[in-house]
């Protein structure tokens, strides 16, 4: 057998089960072993991978029509990856943060000449992502206004298509992010949505004056986004435990109502217009 191939993310092709190929990239849907040979990856993703692609779909999931359009996107996305045809995909396991930013490891073993061994480490945690955004991109130019015609008939024509102008914003941001930063939101998205989702709730509480339990059901708007708040509390905790042992991680749960009876719990010692009036009375 031949030298080891330097470097994290350079390998050796087999070819014909017997013959080594030259140290280079390995192929899309393989990555280097401990030996720095190339292996095709035949795992599934994992619970926190699955996880990760619902996060970066997520912020997609505006109304009615985008959860159609990105629902039809995220199918066809499936369909399309390897294995073709089903709604299942394998995967390379993920191993440390370097492996979503191979470009950034090409050895160079004589500091002259440096091997290109940029691949797709990750597979296909990375491109699956910014295919499933071409695809939301495409349904959503060509279904978006014949749904938003047939729901929005009574709105302006500008108001009518303002969703679509959003999404021609916000579709390039997401890319960039995905391609500079997928690594970074692979590590850090349970943290980002519990952070996101408390700030949220409690911007939303203290907007809609909600001081008490009272105030809270009055309005079904109000439990609506109570409940989506609590479903993303409980999005995040099992990202971050992953579930890896039930009967600890299980009882972690009870804990998504927290934020919202402490907020209740506490809205009226923390009221402006009573520590102002207090205050004007020396108290």
């Amino acid at each position: 057998m031949s030298s080891t191939c330097p470097g994290l993310y350079c390998g050796r092709t087999i070819i014909n089960d017997s013959f080594e190929g030259e140290c280079g990239v390995c192929p899309r849907g393989q990555r280097t072993n401990y030996e720095k040979i190339c292996e095709k990856c035949t795992g599934s993703p994992e619970l926190y991978d699955w996880l990760y692609l619902g996060f970066m779909a997520i912020a997609l999931f505006q109304h009615i029509t985008a959860l159609f359009e990105c629902t039809a996107a995220a199918i066809v996305t499936l369909l399309l990856n390897d294995p073709v045809g089903q709604l299942s995909i394998r995967s390379c396991e993920v191993k440390m943060l370097s492996d979503w930013y191979t470009m950034l490891y090409n050895p160079s073993p004589d500091y002259v000449t440096t091997l290109h061994c940029t691949q797709e480490a990750v597979f296909p945690l990375y491109t699956i992502v910014l295919i499933y955004y071409a695809f939301c991109l495409v349904f959503m130019m060509l279904l978006r206004p014949l749904l938003v015609k047939k729901i929005a008939c009574g709105l302006g024509k500008t108001d009518r298509f303002k969703s679509i102008y959003a999404a021609l914003y916000f579709f390039p941001i997401l890319t960039v992010l995905q391609a500079v930063g997928g690594g970074l939101l692979y590590y850090a998205f349970p943290y980002i949505i519990l952070v996101l989702s408390l700030v949220t709730l409690a911007v939303y509480m203290s907007a809609s004056e909600i001081q008490s339990f009272k105030n809270l059901v009055a309005k079904k708007k109000r439990l609506v986004v109570l409940f989506s708040h609590w479903l993303l509390h409980a999005y995040g905790i099992i990202s971050i435990s992953r579930l890896d042992k039930l009967g600890q991680d299980l009882p972690l749960l009870a804990l998504v109502p927290g934020p919202a009876l402490f907020y209740l719990l506490t809205a009226r010692f923390t009221e402006p217009n009573r520590i102002l009036s207090e205050g004007g009375n020396g108290h």
